[in-house]
Protein backbone atom coordinates (compact mmCIF):
# COMPACT_ATOMS: atom_id res chain seq x y z
CA UNK A 1 0.00 0.00 0.00
CA UNK A 2 1.20 3.21 -0.80
CA UNK A 3 2.50 5.64 1.93
CA UNK A 4 0.22 8.75 2.81
CA UNK A 5 0.57 11.85 4.55
CA UNK A 6 0.50 11.50 8.37
CA UNK A 7 -2.41 14.21 8.49
CA UNK A 8 -4.11 13.66 5.95
CA UNK A 9 -5.41 9.72 4.89
CA UNK A 10 -7.81 9.87 2.41
CA UNK A 11 -11.41 8.98 2.89
CA UNK A 12 -11.61 6.21 0.65
CA UNK A 13 -9.02 4.19 2.88
CA UNK A 14 -10.98 5.06 6.12
CA UNK A 15 -13.88 3.04 4.06
CA UNK A 16 -12.33 0.33 3.19
CA UNK A 17 -13.06 -0.98 6.83
CA UNK A 18 -9.14 -1.11 8.05
CA UNK A 19 -9.58 -0.16 11.89
CA UNK A 20 -5.84 1.12 11.43
CA UNK A 21 -7.12 3.17 8.60
CA UNK A 22 -10.16 4.05 10.32
CA UNK A 23 -8.12 5.41 13.38
CA UNK A 24 -5.44 6.97 11.59
CA UNK A 25 -7.53 9.53 9.62
CA UNK A 26 -6.47 12.44 11.69
CA UNK A 27 -7.71 15.06 9.67
CA UNK A 28 -10.51 15.89 11.71
CA UNK A 29 -11.95 20.09 11.26
CA UNK A 30 -15.10 20.31 13.48
CA UNK A 31 -16.78 21.52 10.37
CA UNK A 32 -16.86 20.35 6.57
CA UNK A 33 -15.22 22.75 4.67
CA UNK A 34 -14.01 24.58 7.70
CA UNK A 35 -10.88 27.04 6.16
CA UNK A 36 -8.38 28.71 8.54
CA UNK A 37 -5.81 31.72 7.62
CA UNK A 38 -3.30 29.54 9.09
CA UNK A 39 -0.97 26.75 6.72
CA UNK A 40 -0.69 23.38 8.01
CA UNK A 41 3.17 22.87 8.60
CA UNK A 42 5.18 20.43 10.61
CA UNK A 43 6.31 22.89 12.67
CA UNK A 44 2.99 23.68 14.31
CA UNK A 45 2.91 23.57 18.38
CA UNK A 46 6.83 22.65 18.23
CA UNK A 47 7.94 25.88 20.24
CA UNK A 48 5.25 25.70 22.32
CA UNK A 49 5.93 21.82 23.31
CA UNK A 50 9.39 22.24 23.83
CA UNK A 51 10.45 20.99 27.35
CA UNK A 52 13.64 23.16 29.41
CA UNK A 53 16.68 21.47 30.70
CA UNK A 54 15.27 20.05 34.23
CA UNK A 55 11.79 20.92 33.19
CA UNK A 56 9.60 21.24 36.64
CA UNK A 57 5.84 21.71 34.47
CA UNK A 58 3.01 22.01 33.60
CA UNK A 59 3.87 18.86 31.33
CA UNK A 60 3.32 15.66 30.01
CA UNK A 61 6.22 12.66 30.46
CA UNK A 62 4.91 10.05 28.20
CA UNK A 63 6.94 6.85 28.40
CA UNK A 64 6.16 5.04 24.85
CA UNK A 65 6.42 0.60 25.17
CA UNK A 66 5.96 -1.66 22.52
CA UNK A 67 8.13 -0.24 19.98
CA UNK A 68 8.08 -2.53 17.31
CA UNK A 69 11.96 -1.80 16.32
CA UNK A 70 14.22 1.40 17.12
CA UNK A 71 13.61 2.46 13.59
CA UNK A 72 12.80 5.91 12.16
CA UNK A 73 10.89 8.47 14.48
CA UNK A 74 8.45 9.16 16.87
CA UNK A 75 5.57 11.91 16.39
CA UNK A 76 3.95 13.25 19.80
CA UNK A 77 0.33 15.11 19.29
CA UNK A 78 -1.74 16.94 22.54
CA UNK A 79 -4.92 17.77 22.18
CA UNK A 80 -8.01 18.95 24.56
CA UNK A 81 -9.42 16.11 25.45
CA UNK A 82 -12.92 16.60 23.97
CA UNK A 83 -14.29 15.08 20.35
CA UNK A 84 -14.39 18.18 18.10
CA UNK A 85 -10.73 18.96 19.31
CA UNK A 86 -9.20 15.55 19.72
CA UNK A 87 -7.43 15.00 16.48
CA UNK A 88 -8.43 17.93 14.75
CA UNK A 89 -5.96 19.98 12.10
CA UNK A 90 -3.54 21.52 13.96
CA UNK A 91 -4.04 25.23 12.10
CA UNK A 92 -7.42 25.01 12.95
CA UNK A 93 -6.74 24.48 16.62
CA UNK A 94 -4.36 27.00 16.87
CA UNK A 95 -6.31 29.47 14.85
CA UNK A 96 -9.34 29.36 17.14
CA UNK A 97 -6.74 29.54 20.89
CA UNK A 98 -7.17 25.74 21.80
CA UNK A 99 -4.10 23.17 22.69
CA UNK A 100 -2.09 21.69 20.15
CA UNK A 101 1.50 20.71 21.15
CA UNK A 102 3.94 18.80 18.75
CA UNK A 103 7.03 17.03 19.68
CA UNK A 104 8.55 14.93 16.99
CA UNK A 105 11.90 12.93 18.42
CA UNK A 106 14.40 10.29 16.49
CA UNK A 107 14.13 6.76 18.44
CA UNK A 108 16.58 6.24 20.54
CA UNK A 109 18.83 3.39 19.88
CA UNK A 110 18.56 1.63 23.55
CA UNK A 111 16.66 2.60 26.66
CA UNK A 112 13.91 3.61 27.77
CA UNK A 113 11.73 6.43 25.38
CA UNK A 114 9.97 8.85 27.48
CA UNK A 115 8.93 11.73 25.58
CA UNK A 116 8.46 15.71 26.97
CA UNK A 117 5.58 18.21 26.54
CA UNK A 118 4.78 21.11 27.70
CA UNK A 119 1.35 22.26 28.25
CA UNK A 120 -0.74 25.44 28.78
CA UNK A 121 -1.52 23.88 32.31
CA UNK A 122 -3.64 21.83 34.74
CA UNK A 123 -6.28 19.61 32.87
CA UNK A 124 -7.81 17.25 30.44
CA UNK A 125 -5.62 16.32 27.08
CA UNK A 126 -5.18 13.44 24.67
CA UNK A 127 -2.02 12.73 23.38
CA UNK A 128 -1.43 10.65 20.15
CA UNK A 129 1.66 9.10 19.20
CA UNK A 130 2.99 7.97 15.54
CA UNK A 131 5.76 5.24 14.87
CA UNK A 132 7.09 6.59 11.60
CA UNK A 133 9.36 3.44 11.18
CA UNK A 134 10.54 4.35 7.67
CA UNK A 135 10.85 8.40 8.61
CA UNK A 136 9.52 9.32 5.48
CA UNK A 137 7.05 11.65 7.22
CA UNK A 138 4.03 10.04 5.85
CA UNK A 139 1.86 7.51 7.41
CA UNK A 140 2.18 3.65 6.01
CA UNK A 141 -0.37 1.48 7.10
CA UNK A 142 1.22 -1.79 6.92
CA UNK A 143 4.61 -0.12 8.61
CA UNK A 144 3.76 2.49 10.93
CA UNK A 145 2.87 2.27 14.26
CA UNK A 146 0.34 4.31 16.76
CA UNK A 147 -0.88 4.91 20.05
CA UNK A 148 -3.04 6.80 22.43
CA UNK A 149 -2.68 8.01 26.69
CA UNK A 150 -5.04 5.66 28.50
CA UNK A 151 -3.96 3.08 26.11
CA UNK A 152 -7.62 2.02 24.27
CA UNK A 153 -8.49 -0.57 22.07
CA UNK A 154 -8.31 0.51 18.69
CA UNK A 155 -11.81 -0.32 16.34
CA UNK A 156 -13.46 0.75 13.38
CA UNK A 157 -13.06 4.19 14.27
CA UNK A 158 -10.81 6.91 15.83
CA UNK A 159 -10.84 6.43 19.82
CA UNK A 160 -13.09 8.87 21.61
CA UNK A 161 -11.52 11.58 23.58
CA UNK A 162 -12.52 10.42 26.93
CA UNK A 163 -10.95 6.98 26.15
CA UNK A 164 -7.54 8.62 25.47
CA UNK A 165 -7.76 11.47 28.64
CA UNK A 166 -4.72 12.20 30.63
CA UNK A 167 -5.44 14.67 33.58
CA UNK A 168 -2.24 16.72 34.30
CA UNK A 169 -1.52 18.23 36.93
CA UNK A 170 0.70 21.17 37.55
CA UNK A 171 3.74 19.69 37.65
CA UNK A 172 4.94 16.38 35.75
CA UNK A 173 2.28 14.50 35.27
CA UNK A 174 3.66 10.91 33.95
CA UNK A 175 2.01 8.34 31.86
CA UNK A 176 2.39 5.22 29.22
CA UNK A 177 1.07 4.81 25.31
CA UNK A 178 1.57 1.72 24.50
CA UNK A 179 1.79 1.36 20.17
CA UNK A 180 0.04 -0.13 18.37
CA UNK A 181 0.84 -1.96 15.04
CA UNK A 182 -0.98 -3.37 11.97
CA UNK A 183 -1.71 -7.51 12.50
CA UNK A 184 -2.78 -8.90 8.90
CA UNK A 185 -5.41 -7.38 7.00
CA UNK A 186 -8.30 -6.37 9.51
CA UNK A 187 -6.64 -6.24 13.30
CA UNK A 188 -4.13 -3.93 15.07
CA UNK A 189 -2.54 -3.44 18.43
CA UNK A 190 0.23 -4.23 20.61
CA UNK A 191 2.73 -6.59 19.20
CA UNK A 192 2.34 -8.20 22.60
CA UNK A 193 -1.04 -9.26 21.50
CA UNK A 194 -0.05 -10.77 18.00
Amino acid sequence: MNATPLRKLPEATAAMGLAFAMVCSLAAPAQAGERVPIPSTPDLGKAEARCRPGEQGPALLIAIDGLKDRKGNLKLEVYPSNDEDFLRDDNALIYYGKTFRRVEEVVPQNGPVVICARIPGPGAYSVMVLHDRDANRKFGLSVDGIGFTANPKLGWSKPKAAATRVDAGNGLTRTTVIMNYRNGLMSVGPIAAH
